[in-house]
């Protein structure tokens, strides 16, 4: 038997893609910064028994912990990152500080704010699985623990307040 698995469906994708054939696997973009799916696709995907694994939960280093002002402004003209407005000011400021809230939340459990970004994804049932870059066996290592790492609801709170904050923020500009 062979599986279809699908990138970057949303739902109506899927549900349209569900007459011709049965989608098994969705691998949609999914981090704390980016949370689209949230609405309709991963509700779908839990309901129809389709596996969801994410990619980028780190949001391309942004969450990882070790971003910063400096470092950002310093990116290659050849990085993607440096074209996102993610990783540019006014939101650069607000990305670093929910960075710092997931740094602080990891520190607690002697975990780095990669992890808690991982964990942060993996919370959600519809979500069966990470794809997550790592450029060291260091970085490695981490993000294996962070398949095991479960955040308490009081910290997904606090991340969501920082995160809803952001999320207001951007509205508004």
């Amino acid at each position: 038997m062979r599986w279809i698995g699908v990138s970057n469906f949303d739902a109506a994708q899927l549900n349209r893609a569900s007459k011709i054939a049965l989608v098994t696997s969705l691998q949609p973009p999914y981090s704390i910064l980016r949370r689209k799916i949230e609405e309709e696709t991963l509700p779908y995907c839990e309901s129809h028994g389709i596996g969801v694994i994410v990619y980028s939960p780190m949001f391309s280093g942004m969450l990882a912990g070790g971003m910063t002002r400096e470092r950002a402004a310093a990116l290659p003209a050849d990085d993607h990152r440096k074209r996102n407005p993610e990783f540019r000011e006014p939101k650069l400021s607000k990305n670093l500080e929910l960075a710092e809230k997931l740094k602080e939340v990891g520190a607690r459990h002697g975990r780095t704010a990669g992890e808690v970004a991982i964990a942060w994804t993996l919370r959600n049932p519809a979500v069966t699985g990470a794809i997550v870059g790592a450029r060291s066996a260091k970085q490695a290592e981490q993000v294996f623990r962070a398949g095991h790492f479960r955040l308490g609801a009081e910290e997904i709170e606090q991340i969501e307040v920082v995160a809803g904050n952001i999320a207001l923020a951007k509205a508004a500009s």
